[in-house]
């Protein structure tokens, strides 16, 4: 586990980090991409967790979650996929989360 940091001034905790994935298929083609999913899998390294996913109705895009401690583990991942997909990737917290940061218990 890998402090979550800093957030208005306060440190809060271990955390593993959170990752939403956006994965842009190039050229807009899902077939490819299924395709080696199919074959080979998720092709993440051991450590980095699937966690879920949404594909957006006109099969161009991934919206996914991604939990993992090393973010070289994510890198890792990414450059596994990078030939049929490009990647935007956002650290991110749940809302439970969120709103313990914004009103925590000694507020």
């Amino acid at each position: 586990m890998r402090p979550f940091g800093v957030l208005f001034g306060r440190t809060f905790g271990e955390v593993a980090l959170l990752y939403m994935v956006i994965e842009h298929f190039k050229d807009g083609q899902a077939t490819p991409i299924y395709a080696r999913f199919r074959e080979q899998g998720r092709l993440a390294p051991d450590g980095l967790r699937y966690v879920s996913s949404w594909v957006d109705v006109s099969l161009r895009r991934c919206y996914q979650v991604m939990e993992c401690d090393d973010a070289a583990l994510l890198s890792a991942w990414v450059a596994r996929w990078h030939d049929l997909v490009t990647f935007e990737i956002v650290t991110v917290i749940t809302s439970t989360e969120a709103a313990r940061i914004m009103n925590p218990p000694d507020a």
